[in-house]
Formats: structure tokens, sequence, C-alpha cells
């Protein structure tokens, strides 16, 4: 368990950044820019998904996985409850990475080799697909984040409940003495 309380703050904040973040892209995402592509001509479509992938992809991933990697973290942090629910954030932080490069990533990759002229026959399937990984990605953000919000409420209450039981003590021990 991590004992620094000044550790313990960077990898808490850090994990609420990263998966809040994470959580706030993708629904932005989902309720602004997929249907913006839906808008546009397909050429236009393409350019900008193109160009956005090639701006998204490093900064993205390296986000999901601090986000997983952090969450992770802070359950060791932590304990009881706590500790499982940001376990819980972690794992679903880690799906939302899965998802996308196992599910969005190679979909991605075929997008950049297509042509407004020669689109692929089941080119509307693939963008379908896409739009499916990313609601099941979005999911599993905006729930890490739900349940590391949760997870520091716990650990707040379990630091809140030892504080009020060492100065129970306290007042025990000094009445004893007087």
């Amino acid at each position: 368990m991590i004992r620094s309380t000044v550790a313990r703050l960077i990898i808490r904040n850090t994990a609420l950044v990263s998966t809040g973040v994470l959580a706030g892209a993708f629904t932005y995402a989902r309720i602004a820019v997929s249907p913006t592509f839906r808008a546009v001509p397909m050429d236009v479509h393409l350019t900008f998904r193109v160009a956005l992938m090639a701006m998204n992809a490093p900064f993205m991933q390296a986000l999901m996985g601090l986000g997983a990697v952090t969450s992770i973290a802070f359950a060791f942090a932590s304990d009881g409850r706590a500790r499982i629910v940001a376990a819980l954030a972690g794992l679903s932080a880690l799906t939302s990475l899965l998802v996308t490069r196992f599910g969005n990533v190679p979909i991605n990759e075929r997008i950049k080799t297509w042509h407004i002229g020669s689109l692929p026959a089941n080119y509307e399937a693939q963008l379908n697909r896409w739009e499916t990984f990313h609601d099941i990605r979005t999911v599993a953000a905006v729930l890490a984040f739900i349940l590391l919000l949760t997870a520091v409420e716990l650990a707040n209450r379990g630091a809140r409940a030892g504080v009020a039981a060492l100065s129970s003590e306290r007042n025990v021990l000094e009445n004893a003495t007087n």
C-alpha cells in the first residue's frame, strides 16, 4: 500500500483528471463530432476524420493508459470498498483502451486508405461499426470516471472515520488521566 500522502494525492488526482478528460472527450465526440461527420459531404468527412486521427491517436491512447494505470495504482493505495471500486475504474479505463486498440484503430487504418471516388462497398457498415466501438469505449470511459469519483469518496469517508476514531481514543485517554 502506498503510504506517502503526497504520492497518494498525485496518483488520485492524476487518475481523476485523466479519466475525467477521457470521459469528456469521448462524450463530446459522441454528441458533437460524430453527428457533424454525418452532416457533411463524404470528402469533407474523410479529410477531417483522417486529420483528427493523426492528432488524437497518440494523445488519447496515452490518456487511456494513464487513466487505467493510475486508477489501479489508486486501488493499491486504498483499502476496503475504495480499493475494489478503484480497481473497477482501472478495468473500465483499460476496457476503453482495448476497445480502441482492437476495435476503432483497425477501422481507422482502413479509413486512411479510402478515396472519395472509390469507397469500399461496405464503407457505411464500417463507419457504423466504428460508431458502435466508440459507444462502448465512451460508456467504459464515463464508467471509469464515475467509479473513480466513488472510490475517492469512499477513501475520504474511510480517512474521516479513522481521524474520528483517533480523536475519540485521544479523548478517552485524556479523560482517564484527569
